[in-house]
């Protein structure tokens, strides 16, 4: 499995130190935003693999830098994004995806249920490239 540059949007402290050692586990590199705004600018520098987006941050929620992130015109906009999020009630995964986020993953996270969020979206990239196509 290749390594992966992945942009985790996260707001909170303790929940980024655990996201930094899953995806080390993993053996990912990340970089962390602490609010949509600030998970945008990033997105827009390019380079990531997949963004890992929790739903609730301050100054721009989750849903609302995933559209923005995917109204930037550039490749960065058609980077892989997945909800992280403890929002489970009937419909919000529906509603993640309907905003333009390509999986979820509910909290509190776990080792496996990150791993397999991340090797779903792994598949999802990689079956177009070997055909040919690109992820858009």
């Amino acid at each position: 499995m290749s390594r992966l540059k992945i942009l985790v949007a996260e707001d909170n402290a303790v929940n980024q130190k655990l996201m930094a050692h899953m995806l080390e586990a993993l053996g990912h590199d990340c970089v962390f935003a602490a609010d949509g705004q600030e998970a945008v600018a990033h997105a827009a520098k390019g380079g990531f693999d997949v963004v890992l987006m929790d739903v609730q941050m301050p100054v721009l929620d989750g849903i609302g830098a995933t559209r923005r992130i995917r109204e930037l015109g550039t490749a960065a906009a058609k980077v892989p994004i997945v909800a992280v999020t403890a929002n489970a009630m009937a419909g919000d995964r529906e509603k993640y995806l309907a905003a333009g986020m390509d999986g979820y993953v509910s909290k509190p996270l776990n080792l496996t249920n990150l791993a397999a969020a991340i090797e779903r979206i792994r598949e999802k990239t990689e079956a177009p490239r070997l055909l040919g196509r690109s992820w858009a």
